[in-house]
């Protein structure tokens, strides 16, 4: 069994920050690329921000230069710094994890429930 679980998500006014994390936990043997993904009502689940292995990140234009994405390979977490806030940045945020859980045959997709982030005045 393996849970991704998010947290941080709140209601915030335009130009504020959020931070969102995302703990991984179960029977892991490996863990390849973590990223953030938010889905708008109405709209296609998006990436938002992912790191692979090795560190090598990638960031969607609207967000670039106001969130960062950070990765602790230790603790299996991943956290989403999210400054500038926006009201088109509203939207649930979904942890994704691509794992091979121990005693398996390969990567899986993993998602987490989502937290929801809400930009309004």
């Amino acid at each position: 069994q393996v849970h991704l679980v998010e947290s941080g998500g709140d209601l915030v006014q335009p130009g504020g920050s959020l931070r969102l994390s995302c703990v991984v936990s179960g029977d892991i043997f490996t863990i390849a690329t973590m990223a953030w993904y938010r889905q708008a009502p109405g709209k296609q689940r998006e990436l938002v921000a992912g790191v692979d292995r090795t560190g090598t990140t990638e960031t969607a234009d609207s967000v670039k230069g106001r969130f960062t994405v950070s990765r602790d390979n230790v603790k299996d977490t991943l956290v989403l710094q999210m400054n500038s806030l926006k009201p088109e940045d509203t939207a649930v945020y979904y942890c994704n994890a691509q794992i091979w859980a121990r005693y398996g045959t390969g990567y899986a997709n993993y998602w987490g429930q989502g937290t929801q982030v809400t930009v309004s005045s």
